[in-house]
């Protein structure tokens, strides 16, 4: 494959990839400034391992997995066959009062990889229709439980759960807020961005305690007769690889179990691997109510996530006094468990236990963690910190011109052969789990060079 994607390159070496000025202005992308895209076109034709090609015929080393979402690297040839075979068997199929045999196999095979006893697997399309499926599904609950009136939701600052309606409000990014004002009235933790924990070495020490116990103001501020529930992910990724102090996660499930609140993870980003655990729950010992997935479900192959209830949550709908042609939960999509997308969610289970995905990236992460380390003290850097194949370094910006840094950096990483991501005033890292030693230190080394020499 890498040899015919190679002559593809060398044949086209036209950085528009042949697209007219009308045809680049004809897709409105998202979170992309789009003017300056249109002038300076970065495409994409092909990806293989850890790599993608450009359309003018070059190597670029994928430093963020896609968007944390291809962490077994790409063209995966069993995922790309499983698709093939679905689009010829089974194109489409209702999962409304409905099934398909593939549906099943893939709730099962997830199933039996997440902790404790998240057993009840339904599907979505994608990351933010699992943020408000997970969100209706606690109102739900709390209905079904006989206590309607349990509506409040928190989230935290710098949380990202996607872009629609709910997912949107109870995210803490100003930025992906302010456009559209308040959708849906909820609360909000702090973020837990110590100063203290400044270039932290996995876990932070500092203040996780202390952070937490603000959840029991918020609580009584609204009475937990009224709390439905708390949603925060164990690491939030777009935020800027923003990470639970020591025993933050623990205690917030404590305070909610006192306080009979829901507790639901989004592990959207941190699942399957990403944290050198199978899940941020299994890395912090913490057992969530609901659980949000997504991106590695199919490792970025289909568009596909799931929210996994635990039995208490599942047996609270499946023991409601209804007559049998009733639905428990009134929610779904189209696309719920669509064929292509469970195949490919099948075949990416079987490379995520059979390569054993999560211990692969437990073993590259301190490696990852050392060289990344490495940049302390170059200009512009105030702080990295990371957790398993997860890090940002926070470069800052000049007055009055925020984003500009990051935006400069990644920008000139993508004409020396590296895919960057930026948010806000930091970049951050998600190589692929396959990625090798040599690839790290080639990432770091570019870091190296292009962050002091931008303004």
């Amino acid at each position: 494959m890498a040899a015919q994607i190679a002559q593809l390159q060398q044949a086209s070496a036209d950085p528009t990839a042949g697209l007219s000025p009308q045809a680049l202005a004809s897709f409105w992308m998202p979170f992309t400034g789009n003017r300056d895209f249109q002038q300076n076109p970065r495409l994409i034709t092909g990806a293989e391992g850890a790599y993608y090609f450009s359309a003018d015929g070059r190597k670029i080393y994928d430093s963020l997995s896609g968007l944390w979402c291809s962490s077994f690297g790409h063209g995966r040839k069993t995922i790309a066959e499983a698709i093939a075979r679905a689009a010829k068997d089974l194109d489409f199929a209702p999962s409304f009062q409905f099934g398909h045999p593939m549906a099943f196999e893939l709730a099962q095979k997830v199933a039996a990889v997440l902790p404790g006893d998240l057993n009840h697997v339904f599907f979505t399309t994608s990351g933010s229709g699992s943020a408000d499926t997970a969100l209706k599904m606690a109102r739900a609950y709390w209905r079904a439980k006989g206590q309607p009136q349990k509506l409040a939701l928190i989230g935290r600052m710098k949380a990202y759960h996607g872009v629609n309606g709910l997912g949107t409000s109870i995210g803490g990014i100003g930025g992906n807020r302010k456009t559209f004002g308040p959708l849906v009235d909820v609360d909000h933790l702090p973020h837990t961005l110590l100063p203290e924990n400044a270039f932290s070495r996995g876990v932070p020490e500092h203040g996780g305690i202390a952070l937490a116990d603000q959840l029991e103001q918020i609580i009584a501020l609204h009475d937990a007769s009224n709390v439905a529930a708390v949603l925060v992910e164990p690491m939030s990724g777009s935020g800027g690889v923003v990470l639970p102090p020591k025993g933050y996660l623990k205690r917030l499930k404590e305070i909610c179990d006192k306080h009979n609140v829901l507790l639901i993870f989004d592990e959207v980003l941190t699942g399957f691997g990403r944290l050198g655990a199978p899940f941020g729950a299994n890395l912090f010992g913490v057992q969530p109510d609901i659980m949000m997935l997504a991106k590695g479900l199919t490792n970025g192959a289909a568009t596909m996530g799931a929210v996994a209830a635990s039995d208490k949550v599942y047996d609270a709908f499946m023991q409601q006094n209804l007559p049998p042609w009733s639905v428990e939960f009134l929610h779904g999509y189209t696309y719920s468990a669509h064929p292509l997308a469970c195949a490919a969610g099948i075949a990416a289970m079987d490379i995520f236990v059979g390569e054993k995905m999560a211990e692969r990236a437990a073993e590259l992460a301190p490696y990852f963690e050392q060289q990344v380390h490495n940049l302390k003290g170059l200009r512009h850097i105030t702080d990295i910190r990371n957790l398993g194949m997860a890090a940002a370094i926070d470069v800052g910006n000049p007055d009055g011109k925020p984003g500009q840094r990051p935006w400069q950096i990644s920008m000139e990483c993508w004409k020396r052969g590296l895919y960057l991501r930026y948010s806000g005033d930091n970049v951050q890292l998600g190589p692929p789990f396959i990625s090798e030693k040599s690839e790290i230190d080639t990432l770091c080394n570019i870091l190296a060079d292009v962050i002091p020499s931008v303004e």
